[in-house]
C-alpha cells in the first residue's frame, strides 16, 4: 500500500464525512475508496472545467473583492456600536467615570502605549504558551482516549472533573504552589484551554468511516499510519474548530491568573485601573485584550485553511469568522 493511495484515501473520507455524502473531494488526487486506492480515478471524480485542468486560480482583484465584502458587515456593526457609544458617553447619560469616550480611550492608550504595550505582550506571551501546551497535551490524551477503551473509561471522567472545577477558585493555590511568577497564569490558560481540545480530538478521531479502516488493515497499514494518512486528516476539522475555542479561553486563563497575582499583564493593569476608576485605562485595556484574542483566532483559522484546504467549507469558499 503505497503513501500516497492511503493519502488520498484518508483526505477522501474526511471530505466524504464533512459534505455528508459519498462523493470524492474535489480536486486533483481526490478518488473514491471504492478504487482500490489506486490513485486511478473513477466516477466520482469532481467534474472539471471544459478546458480541462484545474479551474483557474482567482486573481488578486477578485481575492480583494472577496474579502471587502467578508468584512463590510461586522466593520457596520462597529460603527454603529462606536457610535451609539460615542454618542451616550458625550451627551454623559452615563457619567464619565463609569463610561468614558471613545476619544478618551485613545488618549489614553497613546500617551500610555509604551506601558500597555509592555503589559500586553507579557499576556500574550503567557496565552500563547499556555494554549501551544494545552493543544499538546490535549491531542495527545485524545488519542489515548480514542484509541484505548481502558484509558477512555479512566481519563474521560477526571478530564471532566477537572473541567468543571472553576479555574478562579484554584489559581491562589496555584500562585501559593508556583509564585508570583508567569507559571500559575500558563498553567491556568493550559487547564481552561484543555477541555475543548481533547473533546474535539476525541470526536474526530472517532469520526472515521469503520470500512476505511477495515479496508486500509486489509491492505497492510499499520496502526501508525492508518493514524497519519486516515484518522488524523479526518479528525483535522474537529480539532480545528476546538483549537478556536481553545485560542480564545487561553486568553480567559492568562487574565485570571494575573487577577490573582502578577505585577505586570493586562489582568494586573485591569485591577489597578477598577482601584483607581479610571474608566479610560480600564477599557483600553479591555480592548487590547479582546484584540489579543481576535489576532490569535484569525491566525489558528489560517492555519485551518492552510491544514485543510479539501474540507468541504473550505472548497465552498466558507469562513467561519465572516459567514
Amino acid at each position: 500500500m503505497t503513501e500516497n493511495s492511503l493519502d488520498t484515501a484518508g483526505r477522501q473520507a474526511a471530505a466524504d464525512q464533512a459534505s455528508g455524502a459519498r462523493a470524492a473531494a474535489a480536486g486533483p488526487g481526490s478518488v473514491d475508496a471504492a478504487d482500490g486506492l489506486d490513485g486511478t480515478a473513477s466516477s466520482t471524480v469532481a467534474k472539471q472545467p471544459p478546458g480541462g485542468g484545474r479551474p483557474p486560480r482567482p486573481t488578486l482583484g477578485r481575492r480583494a473583492l472577496t474579502f471587502a465584502d467578508s468584512l463590510w458587515r461586522p466593520a457596520l456593526v462597529l460603527a454603529v456600536f462606536f457610535a451609539a457609544w460615542w454618542f451616550v458617553a458625550a451627551r454623559e447619560y452615563v457619567p464619565n467615570y463609569l463610561v468614558p469616550t471613545p476619544g478618551q480611550v485613545w488618549e489614553t492608550m497613546t500617551t500610555q502605549w509604551s506601558e500597555l504595550a509592555r503589559h500586553t505582550l507579557v499576556t500574550l506571551y503567557e496565552t500563547v504558551l499556555g494554549f501551544v501546551l494545552a493543544a499538546v497535551l490535549g491531542l495527545v490524551t485524545a488519542v489515548a482516549i480514542a484509541y484505548s477503551r481502558t484509558l477512555d473509561k479512566a481519563l474521560y471522567p477526571i478530564v471532566l472533573f477537572a473541567q468543571v472545577i472553576p479555574k478562579i477558585a484554584i489559581a491562589p493555590l496555584l500562585v501559593v504552589w508556583f509564585g508570583l511568577g508567569l507559571t500559575p497564569k500558563i498553567i491556568l490558560a493550559v487547564l481552561i484551554a484543555f477541555f475543548p481540545v481533547v473533546i474535539s480530538g476525541v470526536a474526530g478521531l472517532r469520526s472515521t468511516d469503520p470500512e476505511l479502516l477495515d479496508l486500509a488493515a486489509t491492505m497492510g497499514a499499520g496502526p501508525w499510519r492508518t493514524f497519519r494518512k486516515i484518522r488524523f486528516p479526518n479528525a483535522l476539522p474537529h480539532l480545528m474548530a476546538g483549537l478556536k475555542v481553545a485560542v480564545t479561553l487561553a486568553v480567559v486563563g492568562a487574565v485570571v491568573g494575573e487577577f490573582v497575582g502578577a505585577s505586570e499583564g493586562l489582568g494586573y493593569v485591569l485591577l489597578l485601573a477598577n482601584g483607581n476608576l479610571d474608566s479610560a485605562l480600564l477599557f483600553a485595556d479591555l480592548i487590547l485584550m479582546s484584540a489579543i484574542g481576535i489576532v490569535l483566532f484569525v491566525l489558528v483559522e489560517i492555519a485551518e485553511a492552510l491544514l485543510i484546504p479539501w474540507h468541504a467549507s473550505r472548497r465552498a469558499g466558507v469562513s467561519l469568522t465572516t459567514s
